[in-house]
């Protein structure tokens, strides 16, 4: 088996699916090993970090990729097999984020209350353990939490000549935040641009069923995973991934 090694710098980051030229062509059946930045693009080290003052909104969510899968066409599907998650920190970080997440009032949704204050919470990694150390900033509270990695984004090229930003999802794949998309599942895309051009980001160390806050324990990761292409086979409508059980 071929296999690809890749860690981006800064400057080779994807912020969008669609309207970035690839990093590399690979060959389907390729193993990709690849390194990953976490969401705040590492700007968030300390709980007294404040989002508005260190983020870049216009630079969340990185991705590695995109890569160029040869032969993918329209009409072709495209399957990410991921082997293996390996956080590449000791430490992930989340945090409240003004007019952002399901918990708070937003530019677009609005509710009684107003915008949750700015916090940022420090998970240190147990890698022995296999657990994340919760600890909370206005209670004596500390709760050892199970590690289970995943990523946020995994997705491929719009159709129609569309680029969309990292931070959404769609047909496309893109921004599920599911905690489903760990090692050993597969994920399904519909090729809908030759090459396919997909990319992968927004590794979290854990998360639950959404981030309600609008953030999970957000990490950098080392990603190993499989490309194959199946041809000529109609892609379903949205994506799909399958587990040994699901």
């Amino acid at each position: 088996m071929h296999v690809v090694e890749y860690r981006p710098e800064r400057h080779e980051f994807a912020w969008t699916f669609g309207g970035v030229p690839p990093v590399r062509r690979v060959a389907p059946g390729t193993c990709l090993r690849l390194w990953t930045e976490d969401a705040f693009s590492g700007r968030l080290t300390s709980t007294s970090d404040r989002p508005s003052a260190v983020l870049d909104m216009t630079e969340v969510n990185p991705q590695t990729g995109p890569f160029h899968v040869e032969g993918a066409e329209p009409g072709d599907t495209l399957a990410v097999h991921l082997v293996e998650l390996t956080p590449a920190r000791d430490w992930g970080a989340s945090t409240l984020i003004p007019l952002f997440g399901a918990l708070s009032t937003t530019e677009r949704t609005a509710l009684l209350h107003g915008p949750l204050p700015e916090r940022t919470w420090i998970y240190q990694l147990d890698r022995a353990a296999g657990t994340v150390l919760f600890e909370a900033t206005s209670a004596d509270l500390r709760l050892e939490l199970p590690c289970n990695p995943m990523l946020g984004t995994v997705g491929v090229a719009p159709p129609g000549r569309e680029v969309r930003s990292s931070l959404v999802p769609d047909v496309f794949g893109g921004n599920m935040d599911t905690p489903e998309m760990r090692a050993g599942a597969t994920c399904y895309l519909q090729v809908n641009v030759p090459g396919a051009l997909f990319s992968v980001g927004d590794g979290h160390y854990r998360q639950g069923e959404g981030e309600s806050c609008g953030t999970a324990v957000e990490g950098a990761m080392d990603v190993v995973l499989i490309v194959e292409l199946i041809k000529n086979s109609p892609a379903p409508a949205w994506p799909r991934i399958e587990t040994d059980t699901h």
